[in-house]
């Protein structure tokens, strides 16, 4: 039996997010997604072992595996400080899954080919143990501690290791039980082949198999699965008008008899705002970011709402890039006071004021707004990827 082992226990420090880099999306799918996906195609693979980040094995579930088709997900088991660690844990739970041979693969390289997977565990099972590789194309050079070049290294027999990687279960619980004793730590699980003595042989690899480690590299995956630049969603507000409230839109406060009711200022303008920001990053509406049963929203300042959802559209890696929004009402007048609405609305999101446009509409005395009783505000936002 071959079960494919996937070390998805890192933090992800280098890609910068406010989460692990294997919850990150692409294609619309969690990265762990759709590389558990990817192998669910794989004919050889008869069983997949995750490593989940040490407590967070019901969070992984229930993001990145339950809403997903992945009957090959056999056990979830939390890894341990570094890679090595975790790979051990996914290697005792392939054996207790009966496993003589096992797929080391990455959770973040969603893009290796189907059939690179059949080819590095025919290698392996020719000799025990086998790695994916790229040739290295670029001239390489050695750098000491003062970062001066001490040498160009021949890079004609260099390779850069991918996964996944393929062993002999045996050997490979072998090679790690005698890097615990000898307290060996390496980079990959070959490198433990290699220091037992064990022939490992190169299998190609491909240049789109990449490790998601980076935003950079997060980008460039996205580019080769054509996923768009650029998101756009609309949100759509309305409170009611009462006396003894203020009236607050985009943040500027008019003179007017009647304010709008609700747990916060109440700024149907910029509430619409967040709602279309919100919808274009695929993050749900302000009702379930700023619930209105929670007090420390009540009477907010929606702007600062808004620097909010900016920031929480920042961590998904998304930018406002434009922003229309059209208010309802019969009274006041409103145009006189749309400039400065606008570029309250673009100064929170980092916009130059020509791209927040404002504008308002009376109902012709049609409806709750044209008969006073509330006001309403339609917005379409435009959001893209950071860097684009």
């Amino acid at each position: 039996m071959v079960v494919a082992v996937v070390p998805a226990a890192g933090g992800g420090r280098r890609m910068g997010a406010a989460q692990p880099k294997q919850f990150l999306t692409l294609g619309g799918l969690p990265l762990l997604s759709r590389t558990c996906a990817l192998l669910e195609d794989v004919p050889q693979v008869d069983q997949v072992v995750v490593v989940a980040p040490p407590g967070h094995e019901d969070e992984l579930r229930r993001l990145c595996l339950a809403p997903y088709r992945l009957p090959k997900v056999a056990l979830v088991v939390p890894g341990g400080r570094e890679r090595q660690d975790s790979v051990a844990a996914g290697a005792m739970a392939a054996a207790e899954l009966g496993a003589k041979w096992v797929l080391v693969h990455d959770a973040v390289r969603p893009l290796a080919p189907l059939e690179l997977f059949g080819r590095v565990l025919a290698a392996a099972k020719a000799c025990g143990a086998a790695v994916a590789c790229v040739p290295c194309q670029d001239t390489v050079k050695q750098a000491g501690p003062d970062q001066r070049v001490q040498a160009t290294l021949d890079r004609s027999r260099l390779w850069l290791a991918q996964t996944p990687q393929g062993f002999r279960l045996d050997l490979l619980l072998e090679a790690q039980r005698r890097a615990t004793e000898q307290g060996l730590s390496v980079t990959d699980e070959a490198g433990l082949l290699e220091a037992l003595g064990q022939e490992v042989r190169l299998v190609t690899g491909s240049r789109e198999n990449l490790k998601i480690t980076t935003p950079e590299d997060l980008d460039l995956a996205r580019r080769l699965v054509g996923e768009p630049r650029t998101r756009s969603g609309q949100g759509l507000d309305a409170h009611r008008l009462a006396p003894g409230r203020p009236l607050v839109l985009g943040g500027v406060r008019l003179d007017y008899e009647l304010g709008l009711l609700g747990h916060s200022d109440a700024d149907v303008l910029t509430h619409a705002v967040m709602d279309a920001l919100l919808a274009a990053a695929g993050l749900g509406d302000i009702g379930r970011m700023f619930p209105d049963s929670d007090p420390a929203y009540k009477d907010a300042d929606s702007l600062g709402l808004l620097a909010l959802v900016r920031d929480r559209l920042a961590q998904e890696g998304w930018r406002p890039l434009s922003l229309s929004v059209t208010l309802m009402a019969q009274r006041p007048k409103i145009a006189p006071q749309a400039p400065a609405m606008a570029h309250n609305l673009a100064r929170v999101l980092g916009l130059a004021d020509s791209a927040v446009n404002v504008a308002a509409t009376t109902s012709e005395g049609l409806g709750f707004t044209g008969r006073g009783e509330g006001m309403a505000a339609l917005a379409l936002a435009t959001i893209a990827r950071q860097g684009a």
